[in-house]
């Protein structure tokens, strides 16, 4: 794994901590699937946040499972981020922030993922993410999808509120493909191309995209694998953490 002295970090990992039959022999026999996933890799996204709830206990429990090093990014619900639109988001999110913490110190940053048809808007965005900001004082990274969200205006408001926007595979627009936004953190998110969420990564591709990891100079890096449908996502995090491996 990437790791330097200092302050620099990389971490690799999976939306999910799911291990494929083809892959369990790089894995302990013993344990349960995140315990097993957490001997080889330092992260893991927590998706299903989006979609449901999870009781305190839920997230005790992941805590517990991983070593001290291991760090989860969580989701946002999409009753904040696409039904919600960001607006009177107060509320929803002290109640997320208040649940996610019982991961303790393996919470990582707070995924902001926003829908294809959501705009930037300056007062709507400021409002939102000072409303995160005063019930959150961890890292945020913010996945926008439309092209509204790349240009000055927007780059300013992510820096001042640091906010990391994601660089994201397939990209909607070319500047999508670069992280920007607070650049103490770099986080990439790998969704499978051609086919999202199915297509396995080429030797190639991953060889350019460890190139770029190597250079980055955030003190914090993460890639996150979410080709998970077919299963090439573990498969594309090892590779690209053995090639970020001291020789």
């Amino acid at each position: 794994m990437a790791q330097t002295g200092g302050r620099i970090v990389t971490r690799i990992g999976t939306a999910g901590w799911n291990i494929p039959r083809a892959l369990a022999s790089r894995f302990p026999e013993s344990g349960s699937s995140l315990q097993r996933y957490a001997t080889c890799l330092n992260a893991a996204e927590i998706n299903s946040t989006f979609h449901r709830p999870h009781k305190p206990e839920t997230f005790a429990r992941w805590a517990q499972a991983v070593p001290a090093g291991f760090r989860f990014s969580v989701k946002l619900p999409r009753a904040i981020t696409h039904e919600g639109r960001l607006l009177d988001a107060g509320r929803p999110l002290a109640d997320f922030i208040g649940l996610i913490c019982h991961l303790g110190d393996r919470l990582g940053p707070v995924l902001v993922q926003l829908p294809p048809s959501l705009g930037f808007d300056s007062d709507i965005a400021g409002v939102f993410f000072r409303q995160l900001r005063d019930v959150f004082e961890g890292s945020v990274v913010c996945e926008p999808r439309h092209p509204s969200w790349f240009g000055l205006e927007a780059e300013e408001l992510l820096t001042c509120e640091q906010v990391a926007r994601v660089a994201a595979d397939p990209a909607r627009v070319p500047e999508a493909a670069s992280p920007g936004g607070w650049g103490n953190l770099a986080y990439w998110r790998l969704h499978g191309s051609p086919r999202m969420y199915y297509s396995d990564y080429s030797t190639e591709f991953l060889q350019t995209l460890s190139s770029k990891v190597s250079v980055s100079a955030s003190s914090e890096t993460w890639c996150i694998f979410d080709n998970t449908a077919s299963g090439a996502a573990l498969g594309n995090t090892l590779m690209l953490r053995d090639q970020l491996r001291p020789a």
